[in-house]
């Protein structure tokens, strides 16, 4: 797993906080002074926290499931974008649909009528259709991409959340704890850490910043899905080989019962054989033999 230096922290800006003004009070732990008005994070516990959070995303994905990114705010939409379309993860970085967990079988029909738009559109239907039907439909469609496209694939709800500016992202925040689901999320000096699972405290609005702690997390997520797909060949090594020694351990019993069969015939063989010499010398023994006719020659 990637350990990130503090120096690398320090040159994304991680440490900048908000004004003093602003801060809330729960984050008293994570803040290493004030200068110019200004909160400064402890960047030794932002670095320990981190490693924290990359451990446990790492499980998460190499169990299998999935982590949802949420990132709405201007700065970090595309970079959140591009690190996660990497490994394949689902994330929101457009307006988050009320609802997106608490109601998540509303949202998945949402994706259904996605998906039936781009069913009808191969099918002649759409092309009977009238020019403005066919653009409000298109409209539709694109609507339904912009808001729901990333987790199209999503069929159930995801194993944890991972949100870059909880005080911008309340609604999902709430929505996850409301559910159980554990959250990742990074943590500025304006913010309370308490509602967080696994808090990372850091600048939540340079873009430096946040594209050094979300590429952290997308690599541990990278290493952990590599780690569960050679675990994956390893198991499909072993079977195959147990399978192998299965077939030639029934190979090796069946040749044995048959040289204990032609062992144990052979034995009983020789233990007739007395037998069979004494039935076949009676049953030669046993034959009439033949009349010989006694010729009297008659003297004259």
């Amino acid at each position: 797993m990637t350990k990130v230096s503090f120096e690398d922290l320090l040159d994304a800006g991680v440490h900048f906080g908000h004004l003093k003004r602003k801060w809330n009070p729960a984050m008293a732990p994570y803040i290493f002074m004030e200068r110019n008005g200004i909160h400064i994070i402890d960047l030794y516990k932002t670095q320990a926290k981190l490693e924290e959070a990359q451990k446990a995303i790492k499980q998460i994905t190499k169990s299998g499931r999935r982590i949802m990114f949420v990132a709405t705010k201007k700065q970090a939409k595309e970079l959140v974008a591009d690190a996660v379309k990497k490994v394949n993860m689902p994330y929101v970085t457009e307006r988050w649909p009320g609802g997106m967990l608490t109601n998540f079988a509303t949202i998945r029909k949402a994706v259904r009528k996605m998906s039936n738009i781009d069913k009808m559109m191969t099918q002649n239907t759409y092309k009977n259709l009238s020019k403005r039907e066919r653009l409000q439909v298109t409209r539709e469609r694109a609507k339904l991409e912009k808001n729901l496209g990333s987790i199209a694939d999503m069929t159930r709800l995801p194993a944890a959340l991972f949100v870059v500016d909880i005080n911008k992202e309340k609604i999902a925040v709430a929505e996850a704890r409301k559910l159980n689901i554990p959250i990742f999320a990074m943590v500025d000096t304006n913010t309370d850490p308490n509602l967080i699972d696994f808090a990372i405290p850091a600048n939540d609005d340079a873009s430096k910043s946040i594209a050094l702690i979300v590429n952290t997390m997308t690599n541990a997520i990278a290493e952990g899905l590599n780690e569960r797909l050679a675990a994956r060949e390893k198991q499909a090594i072993e079977e195959k080989e147990a399978e192998e020694e299965k077939a030639i351990k029934v190979k090796s019993e069946t040749l044995e019962i048959g040289e204990e069969i032609d062992d144990k015939a052979a034995e009983k063989a020789k233990k007739d054989e007395p037998k069979i010499h004494k039935l076949r010398d009676k049953a030669e023994g046993s034959g009439k033999p033949k009349r010989v006719r006694k010729t009297i020659s008659k003297k004259g």
